[in-house]
């Protein structure tokens, strides 16, 4: 296992931040940490990153306590974001790069090619203030990436971004896990963790409440979910028999169903109102699934992540 958490806990004055959390990320990888705003996503980071140390429980990278030398090994971006204004794009990465030991001359190398991978190589001679928020978080991304980390960390890396720029890191993300590279990240925003992850681990309340990979994780909540495209207002589905959820979207409807519920007789009842255009039995999506845990209470999981039948 390339990056271990062993029961880490962090308790700030009378609030627990993070409790008893044990994660195993393996090499080459992407790795997602969703949960709610205020989960304890960021907390478990910077333990990660030995920011913040562990009122107890351990780490391991390679089988070893985390210590100095697993910064030169990492790229970490903070979820507060911060670069020298004064400073040119080129200047700020041969700065960042050389506090990881990576060479102006490896930097010159390589940059181009990734200031063209984000759209930034017309402002490759301009001070770093002259850029917009979501091209400043571009270029801390490359900081982060240039000097070829074998695990890189990524905190709330989507916060801020446009749709095309969410894209553009997307892609780069699923090339450098595609050269072998393990990616950390967290969000809250399941559409990205659903796209991106191989694995996954839910924290609410500071507590783990789902762990494994995407397609076991769905597994268990099974294929319990209708999605439904109509002509008219649906709002009355939500009022049918058997039906658990109703989420509502601008183009289609995803209800959640009993396990024993008639789904003909459901499709029947809703076509008696509407006119339906799709009605599909589905895996629930992430985003579902995040909305349906987020809401419970920890303690309704058992250790290891997974509800109780």
């Amino acid at each position: 296992m390339l990056l271990e958490l062993k029961n880490i806990r962090k308790e700030y004055e009378d609030k627990v931040a993070v409790d008893s959390l044990s994660l195993e990320i393996p090499k080459g990888v992407i790795y997602g940490i969703i949960g709610p705003n205020g989960a304890g996503k960021t907390t478990t980071i910077r333990m990660v990153m030995n920011i913040t140390v562990p009122d107890s429980g351990e780490i391991l990278f390679e089988n070893k306590p985390v210590d100095e030398t697993f910064r030169d090994r990492v790229g970490y971006l903070p979820e507060e974001r911060g670069l020298y204004k004064k400073m040119t794009l080129i200047d700020v990465v041969s700065y960042m790069a050389a506090l990881k030991d990576f060479s102006k001359s490896q930097v010159n190398e390589k940059l181009d090619y990734w200031l063209n991978r984000v759209d930034l190589i017309d402002y490759k001679d301009k001070k770093v203030e002259e850029l917009s928020k979501g091209m400043q978080q571009k270029l801390q991304f490359i900081t982060t990436i240039i000097h070829e980390p074998e695990i890189i960390i990524l905190d709330e890396i989507f916060s801020g971004l446009d749709p095309i720029n969410i894209e553009i890191i997307k892609d780069i993300l699923l090339d450098l896990k595609r050269e072998g590279k393990t990616i950390l990240f967290s969000t809250h925003v399941m559409e990205q963790a659903e796209k991106l992850c191989d694995n996954l681990c839910m924290i609410s309340q500071g507590q783990k409440v789902l762990d494994g990979t995407l397609t076991d994780v769905k597994s268990r909540f099974g294929k319990n979910s209708i999605q439904i495209n109509i002509d008219g207002d649906g709002k009355f589905i939500k009022e049918l028999s058997g039906v658990k959820s109703f989420t509502e979207y601008n183009n289609y409807i995803e209800i959640k169903i009993d396990k024993n519920s008639d789904t003909n007789q459901i499709l029947k009842s809703v076509a008696d109102k509407v006119m339906v255009k799709r009605f599909e039995i589905v895996e629930p999506s992430l985003y579902e699934i995040f909305i349906e845990t987020a809401k419970a209470d920890p303690t309704d999981f058992n250790g290891n992540g997974g509800q109780h039948a």
